[in-house]
């Protein structure tokens, strides 16, 4: 199976002190032609001018409907879609208890010596999302994973060897334009709401009606509970 795949929230090693406090990444199993009807149904909705959509243009209030339609059962994700929700303080944290045994000091300071004293991309969260994207559709589908990845400058040709061999079961890892690729598109959406909300909820501003629909798309362990 061929999945479509987009991160939000990427600062590589910087896990604290960035920009972003949750890294979010998407997969979507849909053919070009599902993904193109998907965006076209958008820019119907939302009528905005701008050449490439982005997760924020249907984050704004008045295109609220459309994001409901969007994410909502009769949508064009229902059963389709996955995304990986990470608190990147949380992570480093772990992080540093499994190197040092506790964390005594700034987070900051710990960001820093991890990534000095590690293999160049050890922090990064986008290369293990990637892993456990191949190993949840794989487990779902039964057969090999094709991914089309929007283009990252971290995924070189030697980082893309080292992922086919940490995971049999991706048989081939592409990157394209989200410009050019509509699937990539829908994955972008699905991950920068994702990570937007997950950041609103962990800054006390949880959007209830959001989360509720976003919660059967969230992989692995939840940022959310019942």
């Amino acid at each position: 199976m061929e999945i479509a795949c987009d991160e939000s929230g990427s600062e590589g090693e910087k896990l604290v002190g960035g920009v972003t406090a949750v890294f979010a990444h998407a997969g979507v199993r849909l053919s070009h032609e599902e993904a193109a009807a998907c965006v076209a149904s958008l820019r119907r909705m939302i009528k905005s001018p701008a050449l490439e959509y982005k997760a924020n243009h249907l984050l704004r209030e008045k295109n609220r409907w459309a994001l409901l339609w969007f994410l909502g059962p009769a949508g064009p994700l229902a059963g389709r879609a996955r995304v990986q929700l990470v608190d990147k303080r949380l992570l480093l944290a772990s992080r540093v208890r499994a190197e040092f045994g506790a964390v005594t000091g700034p987070l900051e300071h710990y960001n820093d010596l991890l990534r000095a004293r590690g293999p160049r991309g050890t922090l990064d969260p986008l290369f293990p999302a990637i892993l456990r994207a191949v190993a949840q559709w794989h487990f779902s589908g039964g057969g090999s994973v094709s991914i089309v990845h929007d283009q990252q400058l971290s995924l070189t040709d030697g980082r893309i060897r080292q992922l086919k061999k940490l995971a049999p079961g991706l048989e081939s890892l592409t990157l394209v334009d989200s410009q050019h690729d509509a699937r990539v598109q829908v994955a972008d959406f699905l991950a920068g709401i994702a990570r937007r909300v997950a950041e609103d909820e962990l800054n006390g501003r949880p959007d209830r009606e959001v989360i509720a629909l976003l919660r059967p798309f969230v992989a692995g362990p939840r940022m959310w509970h019942a």
